[in-house]
């Protein structure tokens, strides 16, 4: 399954005006009602939406006759709480509308057409930037190098980010631009991938990617602030509500802060600050901002304990199992973690660390534990896709969300094992294990690195198989979630995530109208058929910001 364009999709759909107040007048969705926190169906119910709220919900015959003047939709599909993405990125989705879309590409020869394609249309005197190439998708598993760029583009800048955002391929313009030679060393927290001779191929991971990408020219603020609007109505158009933004920058803030005060923000944004110093002590010292424009709340903090698996950079307790002298790389310092942890947690802001390898997940919640954390601090590891057995126990105790991403799983299955071997995959993206120890489960995508579409992170948790049914029962099955689960995790638990719980999540009177309305009932559909879900409308705060046409 794949997007329509952002052109088609304008074309296609009514992005309702965002520019206008919650309509005060009522309006009437009747259909399959998913009713409580584990969400129940309730066929041929109906909701009542006044003034931005849940007005009331019950029996669609009864509330029709007893809210005659009311604007009714009969939508003839399920009516959900407004999901949410507990774990995205909101300026990486708008970027990666503006340059070369390499995701899906099946090998190197495709990325470099790709690249070719773009160079072609594009001013000589601009970089190429372009995401979403993964080596293991490819015949050839290994990472690619800078001469096959520029055999193609050889007179100007090309960057390529991987599709987890934690390595780049730069031709060598690129690193002739930022000054990268044999002599550069590879810096804390990255690697820069060499040949036999030592030199650079074109490779950078994690931490490394910074040598290049901070001499890329950056984008002027209109430009930010149209890809922000881009993202957020793409965003629209897949049914979610809001988004956990998982590393605000000051300038993708400043952008969104406009549009809201402007009223052309569709959705509601939670976001997380990067781990900038001078940001955090700015945001520090002013606290937390709540709901402003019944749109944005900045009360949490993104930071990086290691990186990736798929580019073996996420820190592991024992080496890999296929590159047994490597054990990852640490982005930040167990003392980094705890310092930021505590400093937040005194300013009242939550802090959600990246943590993907066994041993990143230890120091995040070792440096949570000597923080002081308690449950009522909410705070996320974000990921958490393989855990040594001891520490899911520890994560409840604490009271520590875990974050996750259902779609990772199924995109990595066909090379995890190979990373960390029989035993350890055991506790690799186990979402049935953090809830069966207690604990909680927001549920998201990390997109652009994944499909912005919730429902194919619906589908991937209830069945852990790929688009087209692979392998037959399920990868690992006993991890996977029911469909009442699934939702919840991007539902209820996902506001509780945000500290949201009481506002939204649920359909309940009284709360915020924010709706996810779909077509057909999903709770007696077949579980293959949960991809390919249709969006009908988007609702937010009583406001139909997307519908099908």
């Amino acid at each position: 399954m794949s997007f329509r364009t952002l052109a088609a999709a304008v074309s296609f759909v009514a992005l309702v005006s965002c520019t206008s107040a919650p309509m005060t007048r009522e309006i009437v969705f009747t259909g399959t009602v998913a009713l409580g926190g584990n969400p129940t169906p309730q066929p041929g119910y109906a909701v009542v939406v006044r003034d931005g709220v849940i007005q009331e919900v019950g029996p669609a015959a009864t509330i029709k006759a007893s809210h005659a003047g009311a604007r009714v939709i009969e939508t003839g599909g399920t009516i959900l709480p407004g999901l949410t993405d507990a774990h995205a990125h909101l300026y990486g989705l708008g970027l990666s509308l503006d340059t070369v879309n390499l995701s899906g590409t099946t090998s190197l020869d495709d990325v470099i057409a790709r690249v070719r394609t773009r160079a072609a249309s594009t001013p000589a005197n601009e970089w190429i930037l372009g995401r979403g190439w993964d080596q293991n998708d490819w015949p050839v598993k290994e990472f690619p190098t800078a001469a096959a760029l520029d055999a193609v583009i050889s007179d100007r800048p090309v960057l390529l980010d991987r599709v987890d955002g934690h390595a780049v391929l730069a031709n060598s313009a690129a690193m002739r631009a930022a000054g990268i030679t044999a002599a550069t060393p590879d810096p804390a927290g990255g690697k820069i991938i060499r040949d036999a001779s030592g030199q650079p191929t074109g490779v950078f991971v994690d931490a490394a990617t910074n040598l290049v990408e901070r001499v890329v020219p950056p984008a002027t603020f209109e430009q930010r602030k149209r890809r922000v609007l881009a993202s957020a109505q793409r965003i629209a158009e897949t049914g979610l509500t809001e988004i956990h933004d998982a590393g605000t920058d000051a300038e993708t803030l400043h952008a969104v802060i406009e549009l809201v005060d402007e009223k052309k923000f569709p959705i509601r944004l939670y976001s997380m600050l990067s781990d900038n110093d001078a940001l955090l002590r700015e945001w520090f010292a002013r606290g937390p901002m709540i709901d402003h424009g019944g749109r944005l709340t900045v009360r949490s903090v993104k930071l990086y304990a290691d990186g990736a698996l798929g580019s073996r950079g996420a820190a592991l307790l024992e080496p890999y199992a296929d590159d047994p002298h490597n054990r990852g790389l640490m982005i930040a310092t167990p003392a980094h973690l705890e310092d930021v942890a505590r400093r937040a947690r005194a300013a009242g802001f939550q802090t959600n660390a990246h943590a993907i390898g066994d041993a990143g997940v230890r120091n995040v919640i070792n440096a949570y534990e000597a923080a002081g954390v308690t449950p009522a601090d909410r705070f996320r590891v974000e990921h958490l896709q393989l855990v040594a057995p001891p520490d899911f126990a520890r994560l409840v105790r604490s009271g520590i969300i875990a974050s996750m991403q259902p779609t990772h799983a199924t995109s990595d299955m066909y090379w995890a094992e190979a990373r960390v071997g029989p035993e350890r995959i055991r506790g690799a993206y186990a979402w049935r294990t953090v809830l069966e120890t207690g604990g909680r489960l927001a549920l998201g995508s990390d997109f652009p690195v994944e499909e912005v579409n919730p429902w194919l992170g619906i589908y991937a948790a209830v069945t852990r198989q790929d688009q087209k049914g692979w392998p037959s029962g399920g990868w690992y099955p006993e991890q996977r979630l029911t469909l009442a689960e699934a939702i919840r995790g991007f539902t209820s638990d996902a506001a509780y995530a945000a500290f949201e719980e009481k506002s939204r999540g649920t359909i309940e009177r009284g709360k915020l109208a924010d709706l996810t309305i779909v077509e057909g009932d999903v709770f007696t559909m077949d579980p293959s058929a949960l991809g390919d879900v249709k969006v009908k409308y988007t609702v937010v705060g009583g406001e139909i910001v997307f519908e099908a046409k």
